[in-house]
């Protein structure tokens, strides 16, 4: 079958580990079902599995790709949820299952002609989602929506600040917690991505490090080190800020003082549960809210779409689609 794939891992120069092509169909468990992609995006994760990050050498050729959404044997129109894992195991929580995985780390992923899932990782797709739509909303979506709806401890009103702007979390971060009710600022070092934050609903944007008009009551942060002091500075008593990356490094100083006498919260988070997702469907059904794209690519110009993603350049979502 057609796949988008891993056909090694290399640090310095993961985009030459790309295979784009015919691959024979990967064992999958007997009873998970098949789905048929029509559209899947990309994220960072697999920028990382080619880097052998998110992926050991001994595993490849591995089929990238955490998202998709696409239909079933008997018709039934479907996005996936990527989490591999055992909400028992992990007290109700499948992200807190200690085995869980993402789709393409133990088992082929999801940019290719088929791909096979377990049943429970299936939702309907509402027929007011784009393919190219629903095939965003796995990963960057449910993870920021989890960070918002689940661990922030927001309330309607409540100031939250999105620490870098153009990401695909990013992105998603702002618009759902405009959805939410919040007041949202933003952060970029790049004045394009500031004035790109203030189009997608940003109520304000500031230079990366800026000194804000009143102290937030939450932080997302993605970045990590080089916006960690900001981050915890820009806390009221009592704030939280929730993190899901560390883009930039992953060791700041804990500014452990801080911490205590302000009695801030950091809690970390990760993807979300197939009920997370489901409110996150529910949600922009309500509300109108649909993913950003940057831009949608056959399936075939897969390079491509990487490479883009490799240089940075992207406000929103690649989709790859195939017919």
């Amino acid at each position: 079958m057609f796949a988008v794939y891993a056909a090694a891992v290399d640090p310095a120069d993961p985009l030459s580990c790309l295979g784009v092509g015919e691959l024979p169909r990967p064992s999958t468990p007997d009873e998970w079902v098949t789905v048929r992609v029509r559209a899947a995006s990309l994220n960072h994760h697999d920028l990382w599995a080619l880097k052998g990050v998110a992926l050991k050498a001994e595993q490849v050729p591995m089929i990238l790709g955490t998202d998709a959404a696409g239909v079933t044997d008997d018709g039934r129109e479907v996005i996936i949820h990527a989490v591999l894992g055992d909400p028992a195991a992990g007290r109700g929580d499948e992200t807190l299952d200690p085995k869980r995985s993402l789709f393409s780390e133990i088992y082929p992923g999801t940019i290719a002609e088929f791909v096979r899932v377990p049943a429970g990782n299936l939702l309907d797709k509402p027929a007011e989602l784009s393919w190219e739509e629903a095939a965003c909303l796995p990963t960057a979506w449910l993870t920021a929506y989890r960070m918002l709806a689940t661990k922030s401890g927001l309330q309607k009103g409540d100031t939250v600040l999105v620490q870098g702007a153009a990401g695909g979390v990013a992105t998603a971060l702002i618009m759902l917690g405009k959805a939410l009710g919040f007041t949202v600022w933003a952060t970029s070092r790049d004045e394009a991505k500031r004035e790109w934050a203030l189009s997608i609903g940003a109520d304000q944007a500031f230079e990366t490090g800026a000194r804000l008009p009143y102290p937030v009551d939450a932080v997302m942060e993605t970045v990590g080190e080089a916006t960690w002091d900001h981050s915890m500075k820009s806390l009221r008593p009592g704030g939280r800020i929730v993190i899901s990356g560390a883009t930039s490094g992953a060791m700041p100083p804990a500014q452990l003082r801080r911490l205590f006498f302000l009695q801030l919260e950091v809690v970390g988070s990760t993807m979300g549960t197939i009920g997370e997702f489901r409110d996150l469907v529910d949600l922009l059904m309500r509300t109108g809210v649909r993913p950003v794209i940057d831009r949608v690519l056959p399936m075939q110009q897969a390079a491509e779409a990487f490479s883009i993603m490799n240089e940075g350049s992207v406000h929103g979502k690649l989709v790859l689609t195939l017919g």
